[in-house]
């Protein structure tokens, strides 16, 4: 049987990883595959810094054309990560002649349209099963194992950096400095680590799994978004006190009204499998009208979990298996009728946590109540706990809402924060149910 050749372009963790499975267990993928599967090239601009293995004499080059013009080569595995030179390599790649697999979600997010289109029309494939969850096999199990149902609703922790870093909080009771420093350490976050924790790569992961499951063009940037950097020890405290715990959720919902879309801190009702997803997992819980609800849980980043999906694709894609799945769900295609659109995200409901903080004085509920109901915002209960030493005499105070617009909501804390009796540090997280149901 003739050889499936592979490169990969990107040496850095992941490629390394990729690499190891490759050339350490070559039989036990090429008895998958069908046929043997050979790492014939892997491409890096740094030829010299140090990695976990040691390749064959002669596979690495920091020069692209040893892939591009090489008709042995079926299948490129673009690692780089980014935007660009990512893009143009990947374009590079398909006019070439190869098939694509790659872990770039912010690539799949900002240009998927532009890379799949031309895959098309070039009779070529995109794999991407690792850029989303890692190690969990979520692509293929919406976009194939799931596909006799209608998704209703994906609720899912997609950061695991974010996870880490709020478990780290509520467990060890470190601040979110010290927690993202902890994260960083152990090579969780990175030296930035702006994208994890303000919601954005949490967002461009949903933005896939909503095309996928629900045929949803939707700009990640539009996807309503918070991030965990306002998220207090005490606020976890607080949620403690309440049954709940504080997870970075991203859920996409269908309703009459359209696609719910929001990426934010979320209160989850304790003893729920998303509210005991610890450290640097992700955690995905899909609901289909036919399957009802089913759980997907597993490291969502680091070399290996993402090494094993990313050459499950290649598998696939040297089996034909991906050629077939890629032409027929015809994924960022102007062709793919959509299904629902994303619903205006001001008319969002939900219930919220929201903690001000407020001079100690007599009355200040009563203007923020006051506040909130002019925006038809009703209050569940109210937090304010006691305080032998107030300082400089502001306190805490945290109110539940019952349900409510997100609109309403964001134009109420406009206003509240105008008081002058209420300082700046105003937080606002979604309250989930014990388990939230489809309708």
């Amino acid at each position: 049987m003739k050889t499936a050749k592979v490169a990969i372009v990107g040496f850095g963790t992941i490629g390394s990883g990729v690499a190891r499975l490759l050339v350490e267990h070559q039989e036990r993928i090429s008895r998958h595959a069908g046929r043997p599967v050979q790492l014939a090239r892997v491409v890096d601009p740094d030829l010299s810094r140090p990695r976990n293995i040691t390749l064959p004499k002669g596979l690495l080059t920091d020069d692209l054309s040893k892939v591009t013009g090489d008709p042995d080569i079926e299948v490129a595995v673009e690692l780089v990560g980014g935007l660009e030179p990512a893009r143009t390599i990947v374009l590079k790649l398909l006019e070439s002649g190869k098939n694509i697999v790659t872990a770039n979600k912010a690539l799949l997010a900002e240009h998927g349209q532009e890379l799949f289109d031309r895959a098309r029309k070039l009779g070529r494939s995109i794999a991407f099963e690792a850029s989303v969850g890692g190690g969990i096999p979520i692509i293929a199990a919406i976009g194939q194992s799931l596909s006799a149902n209608q998704i209703q609703s994906i609720r899912a922790i997609l950061n695991g950096t974010s996870n880490f870093i709020l478990t780290q909080m509520e467990e060890h009771g470190r601040d979110y400095a010290a927690s993202v420093a902890e994260a960083q350490r152990l090579g969780y976050a990175e030296a930035n680590p702006a994208m994890d924790v303000n919601g954005s790569d949490a967002a461009q992961k949903l933005a896939i799994l909503a095309h996928l499951a629900f045929g949803t063009k939707v700009n990640w940037k539009a996807i309503p978004r918070i991030g965990i950097d306002t998220v207090e020890v005490a606020d976890l405290r607080y949620a403690k006190e309440l049954g709940y715990s504080i997870k970075l959720l991203a859920v996409a919902k269908l309703v009459p009204e359209g696609l719910e879309l929001h990426v934010s801190p979320t209160l989850v009702r304790q003893g729920t499998p998303l509210a005991e997803v610890r450290g640097a997992y992700n955690a995905i819980r899909v609901i289909g009208d036919a399957v009802g609800q089913v759980f997907f849980h597993g490291l969502g980043a680091g070399q290996m979990p993402t090494a094993s999906a990313v050459v499950a694709d290649l598998i696939d894609t040297v089996v034909g298996r991906t050629a077939i799945t890629f032409h027929t769900l015809e994924l960022w295609s102007n062709d793919r009728r959509t299904l629902v659109t994303a619903r205006d995200p001001d008319s969002v409901p939900g219930r919220f946590y929201l903690r001000f903080n407020v001079d100690d004085t007599p009355g200040v509920l009563a203007e923020l109540a006051g506040a909130l109901g002019r925006h038809n915002i009703s209050i569940a209960s109210v937090i304010q706990h006691e305080t032998e030493e107030e300082a400089d005499g502001v306190v805490p105070l945290v109110i539940m809402t019952h349900t409510a617009p997100e609109g309403a909501v964001r134009r109420a804390l406009d206003e509240i924060n105008r008081l002058s009796c209420v300082h700046e540090g105003t937080v606002r997280m979604r309250v989930g149910g014990s388990e939230e149901t489809h309708r």
